[in-house]
C-alpha cells in the first residue's frame, strides 16, 4: 500500500509551480486538477513494508522496541525515513530515494491531511506498538 501525504511543514525546497486554470473553465477539468494526488519535491510519500529489511546484510531493527519487521518507510525528497509501529522513527541514510521508488509497485494515491494523521491511520503512532500486524 502507498500513500502521499500531505505535511504541514514547509518543505525545504521550493514548492513546485501550480498551474492554475483560467476562470470560467470546464467544471468536470478543474475538478480533475483538484483531486489530483500531490507529487514533486515537496510531497511526502509512505509505503507499508511487512516484510524485513536488511541493509547491507544486516538487518533492520527498532531501537526502542526490537521489532524486525512491519515498517512504514517515509520520503520526503532525498531522505528517506523508516517508522516502527511503537512510533519510533529514524533517518535512514542507506535507503535512497530510488530505492524507495523502486519498492513502490502500484501507488494507491490515499491523501491525509498532514503526516501525523497519516501515521495515526495506519497504525504507526505506537497504538500497535510490540504488534505485527498480517496483510
Amino acid at each position: 500500500m502507498t500513500l502521499v501525504l500531505r505535511t504541514t511543514d514547509r518543505p525545504a525546497e521550493p514548492a513546485p509551480v501550480l498551474h492554475v486554470l483560467p476562470a470560467g473553465t470546464d467544471p468536470l477539468l478543474q475538478l480533475e486538477y483538484e483531486t489530483q494526488a500531490p507529487n514533486g519535491p515537496g510531497a511526502t510519500r509512505c509505503l507499508s513494508h511487512s516484510r524485513e529489511i536488511a541493509l547491507r546484510g544486516i538487518p533492520v531493527m527498532c531501537t526502542a522496541c526490537r521489532a524486525r519487521r512491519d515498517w512504514l518507510l517515509i520520503n520526503h525528497g532525498r531522505n528517506v525515513w523508516v517508522c516502527c509501529r511503537c512510533s519510533n522513527r529514524w533517518l535512514e541514510p542507506e535507503i535512497s530515494r530510488a530505492d524507495f521508488d523502486a519498492l513502490i509497485a502500484i501507488p494507491d494515491g490515499t491523501t491525509y491531511p498532514s503526516v501525523e494523521q497519516g501515521l495515526a491511520a495506519l497504525g504507526f503512532d505506537g497504538t500497535f506498538a510490540s504488534t505485527y500486524l498480517e496483510y
